[in-house]
């Protein structure tokens, strides 16, 4: 969705329960109210992907995705603000670490998948059988630009406590945490957020 004026080119990646399908209105909303050229994409076994998920086709349409972006635009892949929602987050973190990112924007994401099962399931041993990581507290550490992470206190499936973690090891100064008093893992983020993002990609180099 392309922006006639963009203040910035941004490409989003969603969560384990969503699929471009469903995120029109939401592409919309930050097309028009955010001024950004945005693009998003089905993972591999998501929505009408073929294929099957697995941690590492997930990351690799990922990087596909931001390679295309920039292409498209005219851009390098580093000149994209990556944006993700959950899962969609642990791959824009491995995104930015390996290619770089304008702008690291994280909805709910956890600092990795096993632990996150670990707080849900603690009476499992998920951490040892559980093949996908998504590994992101490591991951972070190897980008140092600009962060924007936001997350819900009553988010059952990722722990708030987990999107702290996250926040905390990321390498940059410039970065903000934004806590959703009653924010659920799913649930639409308040005005305030979408000041704060907006501020966030003014804020951009």
């Amino acid at each position: 969705m392309e922006h006639t004026e963009p203040q910035a080119t941004l490409l989003y990646c969603h969560g384990n329960g969503d699929c471009v399908g469903y995120l029109g209105p939401y592409l919309k909303e930050l097309h028009d109210k955010h001024r950004v050229t945005v693009f998003a994409f089905d993972y591999r076994g998501y929505g009408k992907s073929e294929g099957s998920p697995t941690e590492a086709g997930i990351l690799a349409d990922g990087h596909a995705a931001q390679l295309w972006l920039a292409e498209r635009t005219g851009k390098k892949a580093a000149d994209i603000v990556l944006m993700g929602r959950s899962l969609g987050g642990s791959v824009v973190i491995d995104l930015a670490a390996k290619n770089g990112a304008r702008g690291l924007i994280l909805q709910n994401t956890p600092t990795s998948m096993p632990d996150a099962a670990a707080l849900l399931y603690w009476f499992v041993p998920v951490r040892w059988l559980m093949k996908n990581r998504y590994d992101s507290l490591t991951k972070i550490h190897q980008y140092s630009g600009p962060v924007l992470v936001s997350h819900g206190t009553a988010d059952t499936l990722v722990p708030c406590g987990l999107g702290r973690r996250l926040f905390e090891a990321a390498a940059c100064k410039q970065k903000r945490f934004f806590e959703i008093a009653g924010g659920g893992h799913n649930d639409v983020e308040p005005p305030e957020y979408n000041a704060a993002l907006d501020e966030f990609l003014e804020s951009l180099p």
